[in-house]
């Protein structure tokens, strides 16, 4: 007899890629992720890990059986879903994540909507880029995520997940004060293009969009300065050294020496939260996107911010 959470130990090492990975994915030693992986190869019959190099890859054994083990577990987490449902009850625990300007933007109201409606339910949040989030998702780390895509570039979906929009976010170009465009009503993107710019670090969804949109506008931006949080941004631009990209979504008061100018062709950023298809009766889950969804709402009666 297979052991169900031996498993779900092999399905960790299948997704993290690494013993390791699986340990800090689990939230246990690494010696136990190897004491039930032993433990599951003697249940089998047969070699489910081999090393390479320093690490260790699945056998041919490994992957077949890892493979029953992602569909076995996806199996249990239905029968969860809907054991949660036709109790009705929102309890239990619900492990989510925002990207930046959503944690900041959405999550204390929400949060706070869902300790006084539902005390029984426990709430871990965290805040993540979306890419971090969807793969947080996937591999069972989070049961909940808010990401984000542009208008112009979807954020890539894997299969098997749900999603729910919550509003659309516009994006501004913020600029020094004594910027010649400081105080236009309007601007164009290409009236940037020999500014320097203060953006995303390389390799983040958003840097990718911001060099795809500005190359498409026929411009490569010079990038002078990179920070990951939005606050950096607008204190390096409030210092004179570029401008950047200022989303109206967990924006907060715009710091002194800084100008937000909204551009004429609007950059307008879709916000969803996902979570697995499989968890789609939790009612936890609804009960979680329905306070985002009105969080969100407030946010969308703002000055510049659209609803979704």
């Amino acid at each position: 007899m297979l052991n169900l959470e031996r498993l779900r130990t092999l399905d960790a090492v299948a997704r993290h890629g690494s013993v390791s990975g699986a340990a800090d994915g689990l939230h246990v030693t690494t010696s136990a992720v190897s004491q039930q992986l032993a433990k599951l190869e003697r249940e089998a019959g047969q070699p489910l890990l081999a090393k390479n190099g320093r690490g260790v890859r699945l056998t041919d054994a490994g992957r077949l059986l890892a493979e029953h083990a992602a569909r076995i577990l996806s199996q249990v987490a239905v029968a969860q879903a809907d054991l949660e449902a036709q109790r009705g009850r929102v309890v239990g625990d619900l492990r989510i994540s925002a990207f930046p300007t959503a944690a900041r933007g959405l999550f204390p109201v929400a949060l706070a909507a869902l300790r006084v409606g539902h005390p029984q339910l426990a709430v871990c949040s965290q805040e993540l880029e979306g890419e971090d989030g969807v793969r947080g998702v996937v591999r069972g780390d989070l049961d909940l995520a808010v990401v984000l895509d542009w208008y112009n570039k979807p954020l890539p979906m894997p299969e098997g997940m749900a999603k729910r929009a919550l509003l659309d976010d516009i994006a501004d170009i913020a600029v020094p004060a004594d910027h010649p465009l400081a105080g236009s009503a309007e601007v164009d993107l290409e009236e940037f293009a020999q500014d320097e710019w203060i953006t995303w670090p390389e390799g983040e969804f958003c840097r990718e969009w911001l060099m795809f949109t500005l190359g498409g506008k026929g411009f490569e931006p010079r990038i002078s300065h990179v920070a990951g949080e939005h606050h950096t941004q607008m204190a390096l631009i409030a210092a004179g050294l570029g401008v950047g990209v200022a989303p109206r979504l967990g924006r907060g008061p715009v710091p002194d020496g800084v100008r937000v100018v909204p551009v004429r062709d609007a950059l307008r950023r879709h916000v969803y939260a996902i979570w697995r298809a499989d968890a789609d009766r939790r009612p936890s889950i609804r009960a979680a996107v329905d306070a985002l969804l009105t969080a969100g709402a407030g946010v969308s009666h703002q000055p510049g911010v659209r609803g979704g």
